[in-house]
């Protein structure tokens, strides 16, 4: 007897044959760039046009004048005031940079000009010498080499010294007798040196004495 093979639920699935197609051959690169039509020839680049000349600079105008409601202070020379007892984060908060007591810390602090803690002044622990005398009275100083600008005959003054920034105005008048006077003039002053008196005199002028 010939025994029957067993077969198992699935029949054997047969191989297909498959055929690929095959993809269509690209044409050679050598056939492809002698296709190409070739490219013109670049034109030459057209001249650049000349340079205008350049304009002379306008000269820079004047600034406008400034009027009072155009000043202000330099840059830097003013500054915020120093705000005190606002808060810690301030640095300047709780005693407000007055530290914790002492008479410096209350309010209504005041002292003297010269006040050093209680200890003696200055002032007073330097030695002293001489004294000067409340009751001096200056003299602007005119000497006879500055009266050679004046001419001849003519009458020289406070008034006149002034003018000529010889004196200043409303201030005694003393004439001394450095330099030399060769003209005759009439000079009024407040107080003369007896060495300028006699050399006006000797050139033929005249001192008058002005009361204070």
């Amino acid at each position: 007897m010939v025994e029957k093979k067993k077969t198992t639920g699935k029949p054997a699935a047969k191989k297909a044959s498959v055929t690929r197609a095959k993809a269509p051959a690209r044409p050679k690169a050598k056939a492809a760039k002698a296709a190409k039509p070739e490219a013109p020839a670049p034109a030459a680049p057209a001249p650049k046009p000349p340079r205008p000349a350049r304009k002379a600079a306008p000269a820079p105008s004047r600034p406008a004048a400034a009027g009072l409601h155009g000043l202000a202070p330099a840059a830097g020379a003013t500054h915020s005031r120093k705000r005190v007892g606002r808060g810690p984060g301030s640095g300047h908060g709780k005693t407000a940079g007055r530290g914790n007591k002492g008479q410096r810390s209350r309010s209504g602090y005041r002292h003297q000009r010269g006040f050093e803690g209680g200890q003696m002044p200055l002032h007073r622990r330097v030695p002293k010498r001489g004294f000067t005398n409340i009751f001096r009275v200056e003299y602007d100083v005119v000497n006879l080499s500055d009266l050679e600008r004046f001419g001849a005959g003519e009458a020289v003054t406070p008034e006149t010294l002034a003018a000529a920034r010889l004196s200043r105005r409303n201030r005694p008048v003393k004439i001394l007798g450095d330099g030399q006077i060769g003209r005759a003039l009439t000079v009024s002053a407040h107080k003369f040196s007896a060495g300028a008196q006699a050399k006006i005199e000797a050139a033929g002028g005249r001192c008058e004495v002005i009361p204070r």
